[in-house]
């Protein structure tokens, strides 16, 4: 049971905060109060409600002591019964430690793997499946780099997703997805089994991430293709490493050296960003591993049997046979939902574990 000065202390802030908005503030401030004021809305609704739920309780408790009032009191403290429970759990959710990452956006990344052809048209087909899905939820996605298939699909696609709580849902996608399936090419009807790779980082703010002049190297040469019209004659393609790390982007997908150097700015900060969170991570899972959401990328998180038109997620062990509506998009949410709430699940039994230590 959340303890009750624990709850008295969310209303406290919570209307401190309120008090301190409508005084005579800075605009800077008044816009870190704002934020701060949307963040603990919520938690004060619920910590107002689970005190006046508990304290109705105490009441009806009372109430059995007279007579006349037994019956009513008795209702009173079944539905309390049935109520409380709920509430308590609600609470604790919006207590746990926020990631800081969860509202920011994203970039994705899509690379076959093991496979060959068939390995970059499943690459395709998640791609179209996340595009569908980030459609559904509002959000905007837009391309930064691709590289096609030899029959089709991608051998690399990167693509930015914006939108509010982009990162909250898309990061349980990090990992290695597996499909089983007969390819158009064979003519046996051996069923195949291929690879591709989901990389979701979260996008910081410049602030976030500084990157400084004397720690990257910047270098530009003529982009290549596959000849034509569309091999650039200029040198337009950029490569950018980050020094003391040794991460390397490269981007050549515009005409424009300029565009090409934002596009691979923007992806470097987000890897230098996830190199760090998966650093403090790290750090935090030497004393309890937690599979869901680390981003181990070596990790196969879902496999895809055709088939059989299943779609199982090994990390919660969910099997749903509605393959051809998750690869559509509008089914991936309850997937999406599952992790989250298992990932609740493991963080509420982690949290207890902190305070019974």
């Amino acid at each position: 049971m959340i303890p009750q000065d624990q709850l008295r202390k969310v209303l406290n802030r919570f209307e401190a905060v309120q008090a301190e908005m409508n005084s005579d503030i800075a605009p800077d401030k008044f816009v870190a109060l704002s934020k701060e004021f949307s963040d603990l809305q919520a938690v004060a609704e619920a910590a107002q409600g689970l005190l006046q739920a508990r304290t109705d309780f105490d009441d009806a408790k009372e109430m059995l002591a007279d007579p006349e009032m037994v019956e009513m009191a008795r209702e009173e403290i079944t539905r309390l019964n049935a109520e409380l429970p709920a509430l308590e759990r609600a609470m604790q959710l919006l207590l746990l430690p926020k990631d800081a990452a969860d509202e920011l956006n994203s970039i994705i990344e899509v690379r076959a793997g093991t496979g060959g052809d068939e390995a970059s048209l499943f690459a395709g087909d998640l791609f179209r499946m996340y595009q569908r899905y980030a459609d559904l939820q509002g959000w905007k996605m837009e391309l930064i780099s691709t590289a096609s298939g030899d029959v089709g699909g991608f051998k690399e696609v990167v693509a930015s997703i914006r939108g509010k709580g982009v990162f909250a849902k898309m990061k349980f996608e990090s990992g290695v997805h597996r499909v089983q399936r007969v390819p158009t090419t064979e003519s046996g009807g051996r069923i195949h089994t291929s690879a591709a790779t989901v990389a979701v980082l979260p996008e910081p703010e410049e602030v976030d991430i500084k990157l400084e002049d004397k720690d990257l190297r910047i270098d530009v040469f003529r982009a290549s293709g596959a000849g034509g019209q569309h091999v650039n004659t200029t040198d337009s393609a950029v490569r950018i490493t980050h020094l003391p790390t040794g991460i390397v982007v490269n981007q050549q997908d515009e005409k424009s050296q300029h565009k090409n150097k934002a596009k691979a700015m923007l992806i470097m900060r987000a890897r230098l960003f996830e190199a760090e969170r998966n650093r403090v991570d790290q750090e935090r899972s030497d004393a309890r591993k937690d599979l869901i959401g680390s981003g181990d990328r070596s990790e196969r998180i879902r496999t895809y049997n055709f088939p059989q038109g299943r779609v199982t997620d090994h990390r919660i062990n969910l099997t749903l046979h509605k393959l051809d509506n998750i690869l559509a998009g509008d089914g991936l949410h309850e997937l999406v939902n599952a992790l989250i709430a298992e990932d609740e699940v493991r963080r509420l039994a982690s949290m207890g574990e902190d305070e019974g230590a």
